[in-house]
């Protein structure tokens, strides 16, 4: 690309939606979604990332939103734990904290077995869930992409999930909601 400005003004409209939607997953709020995003791709242009980047584009976006979603997390967990400490040593009585740990803790077990049992999958399925579940894309826009037909993709999305299913444990209740989300 001869303009490096004309370059990321096409990846931001390529990705800004499915980053914003990719956020969510991990931070449950619109408005805090779009502001990593934003933040990630300041990021982006003003450090002159692009530069130095050794993967793919898509691939470095995906991961430092992810990244700078976790990091959110931590600081509200962070936030959370002071404002709890502050108010037990002044009130002196224990109260329910707006965040709880194991909830936080579980959540992220939860993400890495998903991540884990993704990675696992056949390379076809993979891409075909990646495409459709995280990035949001309809079963006729994963069929285009993959060069396959609809009933294709429909399969390889339904095994996917038939071995994401499999490889998580079944206590997980939140699972549904990660896979169906």
């Amino acid at each position: 690309m001869a303009s490096p400005k004309k370059g990321f003004e096409l990846l931001f409209r390529k990705y800004y939606t499915n980053l914003c939607n990719h956020a969510i997953r991990y931070v449950y709020s619109k408005e805090l979604a779009e502001d990593i995003v934003a933040e990630v791709f300041t990021n982006f242009w003003n450090n002159k990332v692009y530069e130095t980047i050794a993967i793919s584009y898509r691939s470095y976006l995906y991961t430092a939103v992810k990244n700078r979603s976790y990091n959110c997390i931590k600081q509200e967990l962070n936030r959370n734990e002071n404002i709890l400490d502050a108010h037990l040593d002044s009130a002196g009585c224990e109260s329910q904290p707006v965040l709880r740990p194991d909830e936080i803790l579980h959540f992220h077990e939860l993400n890495k077995k998903i991540e884990q049992a993704i990675q696992h999958l056949p390379q076809q399925s993979r891409k075909a869930f990646q495409l459709n579940r995280l990035e949001g894309k309809k079963y006729a826009e994963v069929a285009v992409e993959m060069k396959l037909t609809v009933s294709a993709v429909e399969r390889l999305i339904s095994r996917a999930l038939s071995r994401i299913r499999n490889d998580i444990k079944q206590g997980y209740f939140l699972l549904p909601l990660f896979l169906f989300v």
